[in-house]
């Protein structure tokens, strides 16, 4: 079934989401990068910095549009990323880092922040996702293996972990080779203190 036209594939698993009127998803400003940034450290620690996938998104801004956070209240408690990427020759997108507060984590909002962001991809006519994640949470999605046995990136990864989505149908099945970063260059002028932090 098409949710955009013929062309476009419906993602699945956009049902059982959180549904709070002070809880809603928006997109990122220049005002919520500390704090996502802080929640990023978080959930994952310095180390997200040495992570291969890192290799496709420091000096890059996200794709326009595909930004976005979660918050309740006004207060940022979630934040997803989607970066444009070449999956060899094929225009793409690299989906993450994919983060909810502690406190309101099991409560869906990981799956309403992803429901959003791919309806969104779709709506800007991508083609393809990416990502390097928990294939038991992103399958449902429709994230496969089988989409990225030909591709390489720019590390080393658990291969099982890397995954990919296709938006329209064969999209990626030509994609082979070396991914790589594609999307527009970030002047770290508007950085604070996190970005200090991060080349201590």
């Amino acid at each position: 079934m098409a949710l955009i036209s013929n062309e476009f594939v419906q993602a699945p698993a956009f049902i059982g989401v959180v549904a709070a009127p002070h809880l809603y998803v928006t997109d990122e400003t220049p005002a919520d990068l500390e704090a996502c940034e802080n929640l990023l450290d978080k959930a994952f620690g310095a180390a997200r910095f040495e992570k291969t996938v890192e290799r496709l998104r420091e000096g890059r801004l996200p794709a326009p549009g595909l930004a976005l956070v979660a918050k309740d209240a006004g207060a940022l408690i979630g934040t997803l990323r989607l970066w444009q990427i070449r999956a060899g020759d094929v225009p793409a997108l690299l989906l993450g880092p994919l983060a909810v507060a502690k406190a309101y984590r099991s409560r869906g909002l990981g799956r309403r922040l992803m429901g959003d962001a791919l309806f969104r991809a779709m709506a800007a006519r991508h083609r393809a996702i990416l990502l390097v994640g928990d294939a038991p949470y992103y399958e449902p999605f429709g994230f496969a293996r089988r989409h990225t046995l030909k591709l390489a990136l720019p590390g080393p990864v658990d291969e099982k972990r890397f995954l990919g989505l296709e938006l329209k149908n064969g999209a990626l099945k030509g994609a082979k080779g070396l991914v790589t970063p594609a999307g527009a260059r970030d002047l770290p002028l508007h950085r604070g203190t996190w970005e200090l932090r991060r080349a201590a």
